[in-house]
C-alpha cells in the first residue's frame, strides 16, 4: 500500500494567491462568516476558487480545438440542522461577497446562532507539484505531445483509420475559511493525455467490420509526466492495439459464469457497485444498499476496500478536501466486514462519526458532499496465473468502458470494453458486446480468488453525483468472483 509523504515543505503559502492577487482579507473573510451566521445556523463555510484551464484537441492530423479558460469564484454555504443555504458569486468584491453570505444565510435561517472562531491554518504535506499558469512555450510542448500521439496510432496498422488526441490540464487554487476556524489553501495541478482511435477492415468477413479503442493517463502532475513510460506513443499504441483486437473479436457468451477482472482500471466496478454506496450522505438518508451494516460481514473474507486521498500524483488525490480538512486513508472494507462510511462536515455531525475528509465539490458554484478520491481493493496472496487456470469456461474482463449502478440497491451494468473467453483455464479468443451484470454487495460475497498484483489506473478518471464530476482513482489486483451474470450475443 503507498504511503503518503510526512513531511511539510517550508514554501506552501497557496493563500498568498488570493490576498495579494484578489484582493482578500482576513478582515473580510471575518465579516462574510459574520453576515452569513446572522440569520441564525450552526455552521458556514467560504470557499474560494481560481481556475487556469488549457485544452488542445487534434482530429486527422489538425487541431481543431484549442482553448484556454479562466474561473474566480466564491460559493458560500450556512448550515443548520439538515438545512443547507447555499450561494456563490464570481464577483470578489466586498459588496457581492456580503450579499452571498446574506442570501446564504436567509435560505438555512435558524434557531442557533454560533460565533465566528479565529482561524487556525490547516498544514499540509505537498502530494503534487506546484505549477504555475501555462505558458506559450507549454503549449507548444503539448501540442507536439498530441502530434506525437497521432503519429504513432496511425504508425500502429493501416487499418487505423481515425484519430483523435487531446491533452488537457488545470491549475486549480483554493481558499477555504469557516466558522469553526478552519483555515486551508491549496494549488492543485491536473493533467490528462487521451487517445481515441477508430479501426476499420474491410476485408473482415462483415465487410465492413469497425471497432473503437481509447487509452490515456496522467494525474496531478507536471508535463514531464508525459515522458518515459507514460509517453504519448505508449498511449496510442495501447489505444490502437484495444481496436484492432476489437476487428477480430467474437460476440460474448451469455449466461452466469465465473469472471476474472483484470488488475488496474477494472478497479471501477469496485468504485461504482460499492464505492458510491459507502457515501455518508446516502447512507444518513437510508437510500444505500450499505445502510446500517457497519460491523457486518458485506463481502468475501478475502476483500479489504481501502479510499486513500494521500498518494503523490495521484489524479484522486488532494492535500485538503474542499472543505478545509486532509485527507486520509480510510479502510471501507476490512476482510469482508463493512467499517465505515465516507464523511464530510455535514455526514460526520448529523451521524456523529469521525470526519474522513471526503468533502469534494466541483466548482465554487457547487455545494461539497461525500465523495471518493482513490477507491481501491488490496492484494490478496493468489497468483494472478494460478487464477485463470482455476476456471474452466468464463470471462476475462481486462477494461471496462461505461457503466451505471442503482445506489439504492446496489444493482450494477457494465460493458466490458476488452474481454476474453477463459477456457479450461487458458485465455482463448477475445470478445466484443460483452456486459457484467450483477448486485455490488452480493457480488462481492463471491470473490474467491484474489491476486498480488494491485494495479490503480493510468489516471483517467471522472466520478459522476448529482450532478457534479471530480477526478478519481480506481484499482484492484486480479480478482475471480466464482459467479457472475454476462450480456452477450454468442454461445
Amino acid at each position: 500500500m503507498a504511503s503518503a509523504p510526512s513531511f511539510f515543505p517550508e514554501i506552501t503559502d497557496h493563500k498568498r494567491y488570493f490576498f495579494e492577487k484578489l484582493g482578500l482579507s482576513e478582515r473580510l473573510l471575518e465579516r462574510c462568516l459574520g453576515e452569513a451566521l446572522s440569520a441564525g445556523g450552526e455552521f458556514a463555510d467560504l470557499y474560494f476558487e481560481a481556475v487556469t484551464s488549457t485544452s488542445l484537441g487534434m482530429d486527422e492530423g489538425i487541431v481543431k480545438t484549442a482553448a484556454q479558460g479562466i474561473s474566480v469564484g466564491c460559493g458560500i454555504r450556512v448550515l443548520s440542522g439538515e438545512r443547507t443555504g447555499f450561494a456563490y458569486t464570481d464577483d470578489l468584491s466586498a459588496d457581492r461577497l456580503l450579499k452571498a453570505a446574506r442570501t446564504a444565510a436567509l435560505i438555512a435561517s435558524g434557531p442557533q446562532i454560533e460565533r465566528v472562531q479565529g482561524f487556525t491554518e490547516t498544514r499540509t504535506p505537498q502530494l503534487y507539484p506546484v505549477a504555475g499558469a501555462s505558458t506559450d512555450v507549454e503549449i507548444a510542448a503539448k501540442l507536439r505531445l498530441i502530434e506525437r500521439a497521432d503519429k504513432a496510432a496511425r504508425d500502429f496498422d493501416s487499418r487505423i483509420v481515425q484519430v483523435h488526441a487531446s491533452i488537457n490540464d488545470e491549475l486549480r487554487r483554493i481558499l477555504i475559511a469557516a466558522s469553526d476556524g478552519t483555515f486551508a489553501s491549496d494549488t492543485q495541478p491536473l493533467a490528462r493525455l487521451n487517445v481515441m482511435v477508430i479501426a476499420k477492415d474491410e476485408h473482415g468477413e462483415s465487410g465492413n467490420n469497425m471497432a473503437r479503442g481509447t487509452s490515456g493517463g496522467g494525474g496531478r502532475v507536471a508535463l514531464d509526466f508525459f515522458t518515459g513510460d507514460k509517453s504519448p506513443e505508449h498511449f496510442a499504441r495501447e489505444a490502437a492495439r484495444t481496436a484492432i483486437l476489437q476487428l477480430g473479436a467474437v460476440a460474448a457468451p451469455a449466461g452466469e459464469m465465473e469472471v476474472v477482472l483484470g488488475p488496474g482500471w477494472p478497479g471501477v466496478l469496485l468504485h461504482e457497485a460499492v464505492g458510491h454506496g459507502l457515501e455518508a450522505d446516502f447512507n444518513r438518508k437510508k437510500t444505500s444498499a450499505f445502510a446500517g451494516l457497519i460491523g457486518q460481514q458485506v463481502a468475501s473474507s478475502k476483500v479489504t476496500v481501502v479510499d486513500n486521498g494521500r498518494m503523490p500524483g495521484r489524479r484522486g488525490s488532494l492535500n485538503v478536501d474542499d472543505e478545509g480538512n486532509p485527507t486520509q486513508e480510510t479502510v471501507l472494507i476490512e476482510n469482508g466486514i463493512l467499517r465505515g462510511y465516507l464523511s464530510d462536515k455535514l455526514s460526520s455531525r448529523l451521524m456523529k462519526m469521525p470526519n474522513t475528509g471526503s468533502g469534494r465539490r466541483e466548482s465554487y458554484q457547487s455545494i461539497p458532499m461525500p465523495r471518493m478520491t482513490n477507491t481501491y481493493m488490496l492484494n490478496g496472496e493468489d497468483d494472478p496465473g494460478d487464477i485463470l487456470k482455476s476456471v474452466k469456461r468464463g470471462l476475462y474482463a481486462v477494461n471496462f468502458g461505461g457503466g451505471s449502478v442503482d445506489i439504492t440497491n446496489g444493482k450494477f451494468v457494465f460493458t466490458a470494453s476488452e474481454a476474453y473467453l477463459i477456457e479450461d483455464g487458458k485465455v482463448t479468443a477475445p470478445v466484443k458486446g460483452a456486459t457484467l451484470i450483477g448486485n455490488g454487495p452480493e457480488a462481492l460475497k463471491y470473490v474467491s480468488m484474489v491476486g498480488n498484483d494491485l494495479a490503480l489506473d493510468e489516471g483517467v478518471g471522472t466520478c459522476g453525483k448529482a450532478g457534479q464530476s471530480v477526478p478519481v482513482g480506481v484499482g484492484m489486483p486480479t480478482v475471480k468472483l466464482d459467479r457472475m451474470t454476462v450480456g452477450g450475443t454468442g454461445r
